[in-house]
């Protein structure tokens, strides 16, 4: 997992996996405790400014579409490098090391959002409990994309389970594995290709050609963080063994290649069934069902889906901070018997010149 930190922070051995354990920890601990701000977050203000930037770019075709993924995922990047850098290079090494782990929890606060996942997810759970499904309904767009107004209370529940599944994935593990594999640019540029997949990754005429390009970079970006969220879910659901039977057997009959093994794995380990038919903006799509022999969802397994994607998280985090020690680990294990090597053909060389001289 390559970093991005320069000899200042990775003086000391593991000083770079430490920013990262440090710094992703207390961002994600920070979300739990104060949850996504009410204004000026910075993921609403990468939205506007992509918004900007897609009215001055929109055209009807992949390539404008693909010029407008490059200037907004690339520039959330080039910032991010740039904050890295300058991070980094604050006082001496000890001050430098402080303010990366400072720039990495604050950024890892700002791109994950299980809180809000959560909050959202049972404020709908409340309102069937209440039997109020017109608030239900009201508050359904604040979760995913679907028409709320024709689902009945059961198929308002399916529709939460399935997008905390899918967003434990988009909104908490796949940042962290990024921000494991690069940093603060990792998570920054993660969050910005997500971003702009819901923004424009549409399969409507208005961006079906357009969005094309964003849509598939987040399906590029999404795949291994989907695939840990699935084998975590697997290990820390009620039913591992029907999670795990639920992967191998549905997760590719679902559209997305990602959105597939997440609910799969969730359906499994909570026992319900998932998928069926679903509308998107007057579009309706008759979707496979996942984890056939599981019962409806009803509306207590929000809160069970909520759970277990606080579980699923932590585990997230705890498995990126040991992949980037190991990573760490085996690179500098690799860069130890480079030198050795090195050092010994030096020698084999100056003897071989010396009776050579002799």
């Amino acid at each position: 997992m390559p970093g991005s930190g320069s000899s200042a922070v990775r003086g000391g051995g593991s000083a770079a996996e430490r920013v990262f354990a440090y710094g992703a920890t207390a961002g994600l601990l920070g979300d739990r405790l104060f949850a996504d701000p009410q204004r000026g977050h910075p993921v609403a203000a990468f939205g506007r400014a992509a918004g900007a930037v897609e009215r001055a770019l929109w055209h009807d075709h992949r390539g404008w579409g693909a010029l407008h993924t490059l200037v907004c995922a690339g520039g959330a990047v080039g910032l991010a490098l740039l904050a890295t850098r300058a991070a980094e290079g604050t006082g001496g090494a000890r001050t430098g090391r402080i303010a990366s782990v400072a720039l990495t929890a604050v950024a890892t606060w700002s791109v994950v959002g299980g809180t809000s996942l959560g909050r959202e997810a049972r404020a709908i759970g409340a309102a069937l409990d209440a039997g109020d499904i017109e608030l239900a309904r009201e508050r359904l767009p604040h979760l995913c994309g679907r028409d709320p107004q024709s689902l009945s209370g059961p198929e308002l529940a399916r529709a939460v389970v399935e997008s905390v599944a899918e967003n434990t994935s988009d909104a908490v593990v796949g940042a962290l594995l990024w921000g494991a594999v690069a940093g603060v640019p990792g998570l920054v540029g993660f969050r910005a290709v997500n971003t702009l997949d819901a923004m424009v990754g549409h399969k409507s005429a208005t961006y079906r050609r357009f969005g094309w390009a964003s849509a598939r970079l987040d399906d590029l970006a999404g795949w291994p963080g989907a695939r840990l969220t699935a084998a975590l879910a697997v290990v820390s659901g009620d039913d591992p063994r029907g999670a795990l039977r639920a992967v191998r057997r549905d997760a590719r009959k679902h559209p997305s290649p990602n959105a597939g093994p997440v609910e799969a794995s969730f359906a499994g380990a909570l026992g319900v069934r998932l998928g069926g038919t679903l509308a998107y903006g007057g579009r309706v799509e008759h979707r496979p069902v996942l984890n056939g022999e599981g019962r409806p969802v009803k509306t207590t397994d929000i809160e069970r889906a909520v759970r277990l994607s606080r579980r699923v998280s932590g585990l997230a985090l705890a498995a990126c901070i040991a992949g980037r020690f190991a990573y760490g680990a085996i690179r500098r294990t690799a860069s130890v018997s480079a030198s050795t090597h090195g050092a010994a053909d030096r020698t084999a060389i100056g003897s071989a010149d010396q009776w050579g001289r002799g």
